[in-house]
């Protein structure tokens, strides 16, 4: 893991399309500005393994059967 230092308006630059910018500092929270392409899907962590884990259980539904079938 790549660990930065960044004041309020200052950036970071990911893959020369992906800026995420510090927009404030209060407390322990920090608001972060991410400007990249409408096709780069961004989500908080817990979004994303909540959507992760939705999509395992679709793909499991959508397995087809593995019980042998019987010739009559």
């Amino acid at each position: 893991m790549l660990v930065l230092s960044r004041k309020c308006n200052e950036s970071i630059i990911i893959d020369g399309n992906i800026v995420v910018t510090v927009i404030e500092v209060r407390g322990d929270k920090v608001r972060l500005g991410i400007q990249a392409p409408r096709e780069v899907p961004i989500h908080r962590s817990e979004i994303h393994a909540a959507i992760q884990s939705e999509q395992s259980v679709v793909s499991k539904e959508e397995e087809p059967s593995k019980v042998p079938q019987t010739e009559t």
